[in-house]
């Protein structure tokens, strides 16, 4: 099953990374990168992938990295919007974060959304590279 055979699944709440992963076929390849405060400026973590699931380009927030953990997860777009978010992601976090991802992410929304579109005929050095290039908030 491809990705574009997976049923949506998920249309109430914001998939566990885990979830997203298991989902997948055998076939299907992602590059992913966390991205931590010293990428960003934002503090916590940033996951970037290439296509992922039967959505649109987006990138997901954790406060800490894992396969486990709440998240909630930003559409790129020059005008990003939050397009999914975890139950259980905590309120105070989410209104402290939300500002800053929703600003690098617009910073950044052309770069990253070449990265969703074509990263995986990337090389490791070229990844590397390319969150070089990313700016900070």
């Amino acid at each position: 099953m491809g990705l574009s055979e997976i049923p949506a699944v998920w249309i109430d709440r914001e998939p566990t990374l885990d979830e997203e992963l298991l989902a997948m076929s055998d076939e299907d390849v992602v590059e992913m990168a966390n991205l931590g405060e010293k990428d960003t400026g934002v503090p916590g973590v940033i996951l970037i992938s290439t296509v992922m699931g039967q959505h649109g380009p987006r990138v997901k927030y954790f406060v800490k990295p894992g396969r486990h953990q709440p998240s909630y997860s930003v559409a790129i777009a020059s005008e990003p919007r939050v397009v999914a978010r975890s139950a259980e992601f905590d309120e105070k976090t989410f209104a402290r974060t939300a500002p800053l991802v929703l600003e690098w992410v617009a910073l950044n929304h052309a770069a990253l959304n070449r990265f969703w579109w074509s990263g995986n005929d990337l090389m490791h050095d070229e990844v590397q590279d390319f969150i070089a290039t990313l700016t900070k908030v």
